[in-house]
């Protein structure tokens, strides 16, 4: 840097600090990028459906790709984040600190903070969370065995990542494509159901919309190469998702497909959107989707696929006419604390009792839990007052250049999503659901007209802590970018 340009920057400072807007510098953008397979090696018990599953065949492999981002000045990191995206269900508590510990170890110029992971939220993925599901004593990987192969594995990588590290560009962009549709089914008395009938008399409507955007970030180096791309669909990647085989769903032909034309070079993140109340299942025009599939010689995962990469193509072929390589950077993590729904006395009740049937069931041990970790909050909610009633929750809010990205670790109804994404001073905002374990947040419509993804076995945290989520997340964009 010269000295005019040192000192042209120290009066804007002082400018900015006296105007009370953030002082967020552009930088060297560093970046560093790698993919590393976490398909476990035997069979294992698989997580997502009620009932417990075990993969003998694995049928995809299941991915985790990374994505380090460094914002230099003066050659002295200023900030920095790691990003994981992974093939799994979600990123339990334990699982996240294991690497989080691991990666400190390692590499000490990591803040363990700022190691970020997130799900796809295929249901064809290891079970990573003990106790859940009663799985055979032998023949099968336990649990603590995948976690600590999904560890090691993912550490490695991040270690890979940091250390191929360089000066980057970023491009970004989005095109549309429809890939989720709401899954929540209204009828004439109000009530909802997830997978609900269309084809009958009472059905009204479905309860909320879409969002059709699919929003790509990537980055290339000093010649334009590209290195790393990230992409963010507001659907969860379960088209199979009842199947006991180790599948990673329809991300796994989207980057077969960029890859064929991009080069197995290019990492790629999948990003899951605001998409709690959504996924690839229609449950309107069933027959006319069929009927045209079989006229394409595709089937649904390909057509997926196909209709994703093609617009990320798109994207891709007109964004990197414009790459900034003198970008600011700044990754702020925030612990939220937001207040949790309330059990009442006759939803305790009722989950008491729909526990106890489930109670000599192993193969759905899960379901029984699901029903007792209710009346385990209705007795821990007597026990202390109602405005303590709250939880704390990390989210992630970053800028770069004038893109956001923002996280949650919930299955978040694309109605909070969209209000995230409108109220927004980016140019374009990433929203990132499943950085975390993944309980549903559903809206107040949702909770008012019930099924399953809106009772309270489903949700922990209120509609109006959903509101609070959003308008603390928009804040902290807003902030970044000068309200």
């Amino acid at each position: 840097m010269t000295g005019r340009r040192r000192a042209l920057k120290f009066v804007l400072t002082v400018l900015l600090l006296g105007s009370g807007w953030p002082v967020v510098w552009g930088g060297e953008l560093w970046v560093g990028s790698t993919t590393v397979d976490i398909t476990p090696p035997r069979p294992v018990a698989l997580e997502g459906q009620f009932h417990t599953r075990v993969a003998n065949q694995v049928e995809t492999p299941l991915l985790a790709a990374i994505l380090v981002l460094e914002a230099r000045e003066n050659d002295q990191t200023r900030d920095h984040a790691v990003m994981v995206s992974c093939d799994l269900v979600g990123i339990p508590e334990p699982v996240l600190q294991k690497v989080r510990n691991r990666i400190s170890q390692s590499i000490p110029q990591i803040s363990p903070e700022k190691v970020v992971l997130s799900a796809t939220h295929t249901h064809t993925a290891p079970l990573v969370t003990e106790g859940k599901y009663v799985i055979p004593d032998s023949g099968v990987m336990t649990v603590s065995e995948y976690v600590s192969f999904f560890v090691d594995r993912v550490v490695e990588a991040v270690q890979k990542a940091w250390q191929n590290r360089q000066v980057a560009q970023l491009g970004y962009g989005f095109g549309y494509t429809v890939v989720g549709h709401n899954r929540r089914a209204v009828y004439a008395d109000g009530h909802a159901v997830m997978y609900g009938r269309t084809d009958v008399p009472d059905f009204r409507h479905l309860e909320s919309g879409i969002d059709p955007a699919v929003q790509v970030l990537f980055f290339a180096d000093r010649s334009g190469t590209l290195l790393a791309m990230a992409i963010d669909v507001a659907c969860p990647s379960q088209e199979v998702e009842g199947r006991s085989t180790v599948h990673a769903d329809y991300w796994h032909f989207v980057r077969q497909e960029i890859w064929r034309q991009l080069g197995r070079k290019v990492d790629i993140l999948p990003w899951c959107g605001a998409a709690g109340d959504l996924s690839p299942h229609l449950l309107l025009r069933k027959a006319a989707e069929e009927r045209m599939l079989r006229l394409r010689g595709l089937d649904s995962l390909q057509e997926i696929a196909r209709r994703i990469s093609e617009t990320v193509m798109d994207v891709y072929n007109v964004a990197r006419q414009e790459l900034y390589s003198d970008v600011p950077f700044e990754h702020n993590v925030l612990n939220l604390e937001l207040p949790l729904r309330v059990v009442t006395a006759e939803e305790a009740q009722a989950a008491r009792e729909e526990g106890a049937k489930l109670a000599d069931k192993p193969a759905l041990r899960m379901k029984m839990l699901w029903h007792q970790r209710v009346v385990e909050r209705y007795e821990r909610q007597q026990e202390i007052s109602p405005d303590q009633w709250k939880q704390s929750y990390e989210i992630h809010v970053m800028r770069i250049g004038d893109v956001a990205i923002a996280t949650n670790p919930f299955e978040l109804f694309v109605d909070f999503g969209l209000q995230i994404q409108a109220r927004s001073k980016a140019t374009q905002t990433f929203v990132i659901q499943l950085a975390g374990a993944g309980t549903y947040l559903a809206t107040d419509r949702a909770v008012a007209a019930g099924g399953y993804s809106a009772v309270v076995e489903s949700t922990e945290v209120s509609p109006e802590g959903g509101q609070i989520l959003v308008d603390r997340t928009v804040e902290a964009i807003n902030t970044l970018f000068g309200q």
